[in-house]
């Protein structure tokens, strides 16, 4: 059930939530540095380096120990060819990722066949920040839908990755803060 709210909830469709799954969870963050795979860091900066000029999404999901990337198909382009007026912004400066895809990842961690330890996302020819947006697409009313998973931002301009920061639910602000990343793992 928590992945009906989260993928609704990511979706900023909060108002199709069902009323029994509207409950607030008790939530606590993560700690200040995310750890990534040095062959994680390589495959979501590849996955944003073949995607520019448009944004990348996906997942980075934890199975036994080992860091797996998920890349999710980014369906903004197809949300603002039918329908320009709702959905102004296109693929270049926005990313809604296909329901389907992040529903299989959701599951895949309610199901406790992973950990879910970060979504990502690039900002083509932008900086690596977490935007109002972003915000808004990983809060449930004014709680985390996932509060131990990161957020990671990749800057990546002229099909060349410039900055990966990682963004996290800090419980005492009530906001999403920027963290470390750490990239261990042997040079490939």
């Amino acid at each position: 059930a928590r992945w009906i709210r989260a993928v609704l909830t990511f979706h900023n469709r909060p108002d199709m939530i069902p009323e029994r799954l509207r409950k607030t969870r008790k939530t606590r963050g993560i700690s200040t540095v995310l750890h990534l795979d040095r062959a994680t860091q390589a495959a979501i900066g590849q996955h944003a380096r073949e995607a520019f000029p448009d944004e990348c999404c996906g997942a980075v999901l934890t199975v036994d120990g080992r860091q797996h990337v998920r890349r999710i198909t980014n369906v903004q382009n197809a949300r603002h060819a039918h329908d320009p007026v709702t959905y102004p912004r296109n693929a270049t400066t926005a990313y809604f990722m296909e329901p389907g895809e992040l529903l299989t990842v959701v599951k895949a961690a309610d199901e406790g066949r992973a950990t879910l330890t970060a979504f990502y996302h690039s900002h083509p020819n932008h900086a690596a920040y977490f935007s109002d947006e972003d915000k808004a697409q990983a809060l449930f009313g004014d709680e985390p839908s996932y509060p131990d998973t990161s957020y990671v931002v990749i800057a990546v301009s002229d099909d060349d990755v410039q900055t990966v920061k990682a963004f996290a639910w800090d419980a005492a602000q009530r906001d999403f803060v920027e963290t470390g990343v750490r990239v261990t793992g042997p040079a490939q």
